[in-house]
Formats: structure tokens, C-alpha cells, sequence
């Protein structure tokens, strides 16, 4: 009897001596992870931004993939929700304020205990990469949450490990997708022709791309101060395809035959309305040679002959509009021969 009194005398020293410990703790926490993801800041805002989107990144339903997941009709914006539950019970995610591109408030809660503010930071990096920083955050903690969160290990060993990974598995996903291309042949068409300025230049795989956009910038630099309007999207006649140092002339479409200097580097140039042979990229310009191997085989089993005019490309996206390269359009057109 005496010895059941000091074990239930020492129980309750140690309940109240955690019950102190308890009381002690900080009444709030945070946790924070920051990652460089390898996506433009817009594509990675864009991705965020939509709970529809979380579940391939989700590193707590990798963990418990029997995790049920609930989307709402609004999953994007302010406003946009979603909510999930395991055996740990329900919980929610809400957006409550947003600064496109750069930052999210979410508010986050989790069965009865208190809600907790959650944020992304992203700033871009001059590479094209991303900085982004996702915090948890909360204040005011009853006794009872942290009690949970003592016995759980704390806050951050609960939810670093989780961060850490939503974010390598985000760059993953974000990678696979702006990685994603499509090429369409879309067949024999009719090209309506037209004029344009151009510049001519050679370049190899390298520096194709740069050349492409000095040439681009020269050209709209010569057009600003002339009052000249540009009446179509950018594109790109191969002269000379048949070594690795390609000769090309970029150039922009304009509504007429504009008088040029006798000493400018900028040229009219003219395409008339021809029969091509027309096949579509969706993704990268870095596809485009797959795009032109697959035009040229199709081209070779139809038994497609090329007319004498050049053949050429044409940018119908803006990538200023389009930040993920998966969305960028690009028209391939071969000349054909009647």
C-alpha cells in the first residue's frame, strides 16, 4: 500500500512538473524553408497560386498516400481552398491575400486547434531561377496544442522535414513541366505572304538564340523612332540550312515596302503567297530540332518536293506572355513546289 502511494505520489510530480514544462514553452512558433527552384518566378507563382496543383508536391501525402483530398469549385486565387483528411483528422488551406508573382498569404487549420499563417516569398534570381521561402507560423497557443506539438517532437521536426521535400518534389514537378512538347504536322496549307524587316546573320546551336534576339532588338530599335508597326509575330528565314552554321535572317512583318537607307543593316525583305507544308511546336525552342526532323520525314514520306523560296519560321507567342516554355508556340513552313 505504502509503495502504491509513492508511485502515485511520483506520477503526479511528473504531471505537473511537464505541466510546468508545458507552460513554459514559447506561445508561438515558426518554421521556414527557402529553396532556389529552377522555374521562373510567374511559373512557380502560377503553380502555387492553385490548390488543384498541390497533390503532385505534397509531401505529406507521399508520406500517407491513403490521405483524402477534397478540392472545393474555387481552388485558385484569394479565396481559392482546398481541405484534406487522414487519421490525424481534417484540416484546411485557405488563400487569403496574394501579390502576383511575388508573394501568398495562406491560412492554414488543423482539426480544433488554432489557425496558423502560412506564406511563400518568391524572388526571381538574374538566372531565371527562383528563391522561395514557405513559413509556418503561429501565436497565442493554448496549453493543449502545446502539449501536442512537445510531445510530437516540436514544430519543426513535425514540419521542416515536410517542406523540405514539398519543395524539391515542386522543382521536380515544375521541371517536368515546362519540359513537356508536342509537335503537330499539320499538313499542306497556304501561306498568305507579306513583307518584313529583317537582319542577316550566320550562328551555330550555341549562339542561335542569342543572335536571334539582337537581331529581334535591332530591328524593333529602328522601327520605334520611324513610327513603324509591326503586323505580325517574329520570325526566321533559313538562307543556308546545310552545314551546322546556319545563315538566317530574323525578321518582323510589316504592312508595306518601306524605303530604307541606303546604309542600314536592316533589310525589306518579301514572301509571297505560297503552297507549304505547315507543322507546329508547342514547348521550348530547344524542340525545334525535333520539330524539324519530323517535318523533313514527313516531307521525304509524302514525297514533298521544296520550292526554290526559303523555308521559315514563325514565333506566335510572346514569351513575355507565355513565362512557361511548355505554352510557347512555334509555325514551321516549307515552300512547296506545285
Amino acid at each position: 500500500m505504502k509503495a502504491l502511494k509513492y508511485i502515485l505520489l511520483l506520477l503526479l510530480i511528473v504531471i505537473i512538473g511537464f505541466s510546468i514544462y508545458i507552460a513554459v514553452q514559447p506561445n508561438s512558433f515558426e518554421v521556414t524553408r527557402t529553396k532556389t527552384i529552377n522555374a521562373p518566378q510567374s511559373v512557380v507563382y502560377n503553380n502555387i497560386i492553385d490548390f488543384k496543383n498541390w497533390e503532385a508536391w505534397n509531401s505529406w501525402v507521399e508520406a500517407k498516400p491513403e490521405t483524402k483530398v477534397m478540392l472545393p469549385e474555387q481552388t485558385k486565387g484569394i479565396g481559392g481552398s482546398y481541405s484534406w483528411e487522414d487519421e490525424d483528422g481534417i484540416g484546411t488551406m485557405k488563400t487569403i491575400d496574394t501579390k502576383p508573382n511575388t508573394s501568398i498569404t495562406q491560412e492554414m487549420q488543423f482539426g480544433d486547434f488554432p489557425t496558423n499563417d502560412v506564406t511563400w516569398n518568391l524572388t526571381p534570381n538574374e538566372d531565371g531561377t527562383t528563391e522561395v521561402t514557405w513559413t509556418i507560423s503561429g501565436k497565442d497557443l493554448p496549453f493543449g496544442f502545446k502539449a501536442f506539438a512537445t510531445v510530437m517532437g516540436g514544430m519543426e521536426k513535425q514540419i521542416g522535414p515536410h517542406y523540405e521535400r514539398g519543395l524539391t518534389m515542386l522543382d521536380s514537378v515544375l521541371q517536368d513541366d515546362m519540359n513537356r512538347y508536342d509537335v503537330k504536322i499539320n499538313g499542306i496549307t497556304e501561306y498568305g505572304g507579306g513583307f518584313y524587316l529583317y537582319k542577316t546573320t550566320n550562328a551555330n546551336s550555341q549562339n542561335i538564340s542569342a543572335k536571334m534576339g539582337q537581331n529581334f532588338g535591332a530591328i524593333m530599335q529602328f522601327m520605334g523612332p520611324k513610327g513603324l508597326k509591326q503586323s505580325g509575330m517574329p520570325l526566321t528565314v533559313y538562307n543556308d540550312m546545310s552545314t551546322s552554321n546556319v545563315i538566317m535572317s530574323n525578321g518582323i512583318p510589316v504592312n508595306e515596302r518601306i524605303d530604307l537607307p541606303k546604309d542600314s543593316d536592316i533589310s525589306i525583305g518579301f514572301i509571297p503567297k505560297i503552297r507549304v507544308l505547315k507543322t507546329t511546336l508547342t514547348g521550348n525552342y530547344t524542340f525545334l530540332p525535333k520539330a524539324w526532323e519530323a517535318t523533313m520525314k514527313h516531307l521525304a514520306e509524302n514525297n514533298l518536293e521544296q520550292s526554290e523560296h526559303k523555308p521559315f519560321e514563325i514565333y506566335t507567342t510572346d514569351p513575355d506572355n507565355y513565362p512557361n516554355p511548355a505554352d510557347w508556340k512555334t509555325e514551321i513552313y516549307i515552300p512547296l513546289k506545285e
